[in-house]
């Protein structure tokens, strides 16, 4: 398979170096002057992989749009500008595939939705979820993943050939569920990452229990099937981002609470926000994500706040 990855950052270099490795013919993309890119050009690696020599690393983003198949690596909130450059070329019979996780901050959209919205064909579009870090991968620890799309056969084309010892892949079967709770599973590792930094570590086991459940009722009142918050894309991730020391979203909440700056990017903040949004659109109840809010956005103290979160007013669990 030809498959281009758009975005050489930590997940992008990662994919482009699985996806080589499955013998596949890869072209990396990223923007000449970014330090991601140029890290690559001139050390031939970065913090995460070793560049293999069969990966055509180039800023050519019409070189890398030549290829069958589109991987799309990028910051979540970027996506809609990025694809006012790409539909500049002829990408009508190309596949996209979407290995990011949010939601559009601005107007609740899922990444699928911007894209079809971008005029992109609703059976052209895959997502590619669920646990794994990538340096557990690079080391041979395999772990279980999804693809999901509007398009069954799409789904399970790429499953079919992008599975390996390393990533099992499941047949996605709820788009909605799928992106949703991929999404908000990174504003839940926000949180586990507050309860680490105040020294309330076990308090994890309630707020992935609670939070799942409350991402259930999300995406059953958008239309989703409530058991997928329960699945890979969000409870089966939660043990890479609500304990793991590779998660970004759990590392940005730790250092929140002790005043520290985090450099790298944690998706959940702007996820919170699309959240919340999307909460008071459903008329749903989101008291976790709604808190994670309060605090990166309207100053709130986060062991005060997430705390009030376990002295609300006693209800049956289901």
């Amino acid at each position: 398979m030809k498959i281009s990855v758009l975005g050489c950052g930590r997940w992008g270099s990662f994919i482009a170096w699985y996806l080589v490795n499955q013998g596949n013919e890869v072209k990396l993309w990223g923007l000449e002057d970014s330090h991601t890119f140029l890290e690559l050009k001139n050390n031939g690696k970065n913090e995460y992989i070793t560049l293999d020599e069969r990966i055509d690393l180039t800023s050519d983003l019409k070189s890398a749009l030549s290829s069958d198949y589109i991987i799309i690596s990028i910051s979540s909130q970027g996506l809609r500008g990025f694809m006012k450059k790409i539909i500049e070329y002829n990408i009508k019979d190309k596949i996209f595939i979407l290995c990011m996780k949010g939601i559009e901050e601005s107007t609740g959209k899922r990444l699928s939705e911007v894209m079809v919205e971008s005029g992109v064909s609703p059976d052209k579009i895959a997502v590619w979820v669920g646990p794994g870090h990538i340096q557990e991968f690079t080391k041979g620890v395999p772990n279980c993943m999804v693809i999901d799309s509007e398009n069954k056969e799409l789904i399970r084309f790429l499953a079919d050939n992008f599975r390996s010892d390393l990533i099992r892949f499941y047949y996605g079967n709820d788009l909605i569920g799928s992106e949703i709770g991929a999404a908000a599973k990174n504003v839940m590792g926000i949180a586990a990452g507050m309860l680490d930094g105040g020294g309330y570590v076990t308090l994890k086991g309630p707020l992935m229990s609670r939070g799942a459940r409350e991402v259930a009722r999300l995406i059953k009142a958008m239309g989703g099937n409530e058991l997928s918050a329960y699945g890979l894309c969000h409870l089966g991730d939660y043990e890479t981002t609500l304990f793991s020391e590779f998660s970004n979203n759990r590392k940005f909440g730790e250092k929140f609470v002790k005043g520290e700056k985090f450099e790298k990017l944690a998706e959940g903040v702007m996820t919170s926000a699309a959240m919340k949004r999307l909460g008071e659109i459903y008329h749903e109840e989101l008291p976790i994500t709604n808190t994670v809010y309060s605090i990166c956005f309207e100053n709130a103290d986060p062991i005060e706040s997430i705390l009030k979160l376990f002295s609300r007013s006693l209800k049956c669990e289901f």
